[in-house]
């Protein structure tokens, strides 16, 4: 059943699903991108709950005017209204009064979020409400999704993207520098606005396949992910996408499979395995690498006293650092230095004193400011400046200047 729904043989609206959840985690990943380098992620948090009023509300109006409350379009476009609501109150709150931007989202997510509970008690009471379903808005249900939702999720998933892609050099310079970006004429207001914008259309759009609780992970997620495999901002967004785009395949496909399982903590749950794995395998922010960094730096440190030990005629009571000469050859078992040994220590002995006479010449303290202990002098010095030190440490007595 599985493999099935992963190789798009569960049917066609099963695919529709399918791609829907694809191009909406695309769209998240790559919108959610800006949130992180902004440093404003709880904003997402903020217009995610400030969608259940207008859920419950467009319900009860749909109902009032003699129409199906559980239309996906109708509930969509009162979810953006009121998330809209929210996203305006945290600006306001922000640029009007002296609370900090997390008071205001604070405040905003838990007066809306509890408006919203109200309503959705209310609706419970209403003859028409008893089982009116929106609790799948909560935590996302792709399970009886009709085919016009799935269209409507694709293509509102589709566009977000697009519009995301057009603006996304404007929304990059502003979260990497706001002076900047202001001193080119961008408007600073209008650009986080239009990323707020995005955010809250990835919201709306999300609430079938993921809910409104689990969004915030899937705009957020991503691009953490992304960032511990590439420095690079054009390709942490297309990362980010690709994660959101791969964590909604997957995770709707396993909720196809399942329909017991809800869609939207599987998708976050399949995002998350990859950022555990990402956390502890990539290969120079990732877990697995410091600790190989770390232990290779300990094994330099330990060769390097221990060739200093040697040149001085100084015997090596550290047995991990004898057993690591006599690996690399450059001693025996019993820590009597070899002939390679005797020159490796005769250089590392050299290089010491290279690196003492660098730090006491004044005009290379950039050079003097890279010593570590471990770095051979040949490869942050000139061929000319290492003469010169070898000048210094041939006539001693004088004095660098």
């Amino acid at each position: 059943m599985l493999w099935q729904a992963l190789t798009l043989q569960l049917g066609y609206n099963a695919t529709l699903v399918a791609i829907g959840a694809i191009l909406l985690g695309f769209a998240a990943g790559v919108t959610g991108t800006f949130l992180f380098l902004r440093r404003r992620a709880l904003v997402s948090d903020a217009i995610s709950h400030a969608t259940l009023p207008g859920v419950g509300l467009a319900f009860i109006v749909m109902v009032a005017l003699g129409g199906d409350g559980r239309n996906l379009a109708g509930l969509l476009a009162g979810s953006a209204v009121t998330a809209a609501l929210g996203l305006l109150a945290v600006q306001w709150l922000t640029r009007r009064t002296r609370l900090a931007e997390d008071s205001a989202i604070g405040a905003v997510l838990s007066v809306f979020f509890g408006f919203g509970v109200v309503l959705l008690t209310v609706i419970q009471t209403m003859e028409s409400g008893r089982q009116a379903g929106l609790d799948s808005l909560l935590l996302g249900s792709t399970a009886g999704m009709l085919r016009s939702d799935a269209l409507l999720i694709a293509v509102g998933g589709a566009l977000t993207l697009i519009l995301t892609l057009i603006l996304r050099r404007p929304m990059i310079m502003v979260a990497f520098d706001e002076d900047y970006a202001a001193a080119l004429g961008l408007n600073i207001r209008q650009v986080d606005l239009a990323t707020m914008g995005l955010v809250m259309a990835v919201t709306v759009v999300g609430l079938k396949v993921v809910g409104l609780i689990l969004i915030v992970a899937l705009l957020i997620i991503p691009p953490v992910t992304a960032r511990f495999w590439t420095d690079r901002t054009e390709r942490v967004w297309l990362l980010s996408g690709v994660i959101g785009g791969l964590s909604g395949f997957v995770g709707a496909a396993i909720s196809a499979s399942a329909p017991a399982l809800p869609t939207g903590p599987i998708i976050v749950l399949t995002g998350f395995s990859v950022f555990a794995a990402s956390l502890f395998l990539a290969p120079n922010r990732g877990v697995l690498a410091a600790v190989i960094r770390h232990v290779a730096f300990q094994r330099r440190v330990h060769v390097r006293q221990g060739l200093l030990a040697l040149a001085h005629g100084q015997p090596i009571y550290e047995r991990y650092t004898v057993r690591l000469l006599h690996r690399a050859g450059l001693s025996r078992p019993d820590g009597v230095a070899t002939e390679a040994g005797r020159a490796r220590a005769a250089k590392a002995l050299l290089d010491e004193k290279r690196w003492e006479i660098l730090r006491a010449m004044p005009d290379h303290e950039a050079a003097a400011a890279l010593y570590d202990g471990m770095r051979p002098i040949e490869t942050v010095v000139t061929r000319d400046q290492l003469a010169e030190i070898d000048t210094h440490l041939a006539a001693p007595q004088e004095v660098p200047a």
